[in-house]
């Protein structure tokens, strides 16, 4: 690990300074440090956010402020969120270990870099790490990786649970910019794909602050997150999904679904979404809206399997939201075969 530079971060206007000015934040650490250890994070100045305040407040229409310092711990247990968002709740409880959890913040959740095995190993090209090195993942082992919103340049896949069940709630984030500017935006267009330009992750600037993220008020309230990775705990999606569902009269009134595992950034399935819109809500409707999503979907070889595993998934999800007794689908195995 190179040397570095590291302050505590008074308040969060001298932070986002300090960082504009050549440094990096951190809070908890669960990810950067790693990062660091291997070489690929050299940041040469550290601003400590750890120790601003970390709140979870109403707002005043009735939603929920959440600090970007209050630790998945925290958000997950707390039982405002609990009872409005258990989305939410769920999706965090899917994710890492306790001990993680317990240090691990949400705005630190949220700018989590990918786990390509690629873009750890230093001696592989990875146009994420080195822009224009090349992608090993592309004809490599690419069991992990991205079958939607992928490019020529990069199919890394975003590893967050609880970014997937914001986007799915339709959660917004407030910023701070250097300059003392603010500005919110929803938490699915925080991250881009990448293009010709994976090494570009994110629309913040620099120095610009994750303040907090709002949760909406009065969310469909049939909600789901379902999660299929290789082993039970401390384990990152293969494929995940988080609903937010309502019916009136069994048909469809409202819709949101997110899925991770499956690109660079928390993915909003809107095409399944907008299959679903004033549908009766069948089990033939949801498999209809899971098909619409993953047609335009591409395997690389090794992941080939994530096209029929997310389709089954989605499926079992609406279905499990909607109410059926028997929401897993008869003819599949979450697992890959």
């Amino acid at each position: 690990m190179k040397r570095f530079e590291y302050e505590r971060a008074s308040d969060p206007a001298s932070a986002a300074s300090r960082v504009a000015q050549g440094g990096t934040f951190i809070a908890g650490g669960t990810n950067l440090v790693d990062l660091m250890k291997h070489g690929i994070e050299t940041p040469r100045r550290l601003v400590d956010i750890s120790r601003l305040p970390r709140t979870i407040e109403p707002t005043d229409d009735g939603g929920l402020r959440i600090g970007a310092s209050v630790t998945n711990t925290e958000l997950a247990v707390d039982e405002r969120v609990r009872q409005g968002w258990p989305l939410l709740s769920a999706a965090l409880l899917s994710g890492a270990t306790v001990q993680l959890r317990n240090k691990a913040t949400t705005g630190g959740n949220l700018l989590q870099r990918t786990r390509c095995y690629y873009f750890y190993d230093t001696a592989r090209a990875c146009n994420k790490r080195q822009p224009g090195s090349g992608c090993d993942a592309l004809e490599g082992y690419n069991r992990i990786h991205a079958i939607l919103g992928g490019s020529e340049h990069c199919i890394a896949t975003h590893p967050s649970d609880m970014s997937v069940a914001m986007a799915a709630l339709g959660a917004r984030l407030e910023t701070l910019r250097p300059d003392g500017r603010r500005r919110r935006l929803p938490v699915e267009d925080l991250h881009r794909l990448p293009g010709d330009t994976p090494h570009l992750e994110h629309v913040l600037e620099p120095g610009e602050l994750i303040e907090s993220v709002w949760l909406p008020p009065s969310p469909p309230p049939r909600q789901v997150y379902r999660k299929t990775r290789d082993r039970a705990s401390y384990a990152f999606a293969l494929v995940s999904v988080g609903v937010a569902l309502s019916l009136e009269h069994g048909r469809v009134t409202a819709v949101r679904i997110a899925l991770g595992g499956v690109a660079p950034k928390p993915w909003r399935a809107r095409a399944a979404e907008d299959s679903l819109e004033g549908r009766r809500g069948t089990i033939d409707d949801f498999r209809d809206a899971a098909r619409a999503e993953l047609r335009s979907a591409k395997g690389r070889g090794h992941n080939d399997f994530k096209i029929v595993l997310a389709q089954r998934l989605i499926a079992s999800a609406l279905a499990e939201a909607a109410g059926f007794e028997d929401h897993r689908d008869p003819t599949a195995d979450e697992r890959e075969p």
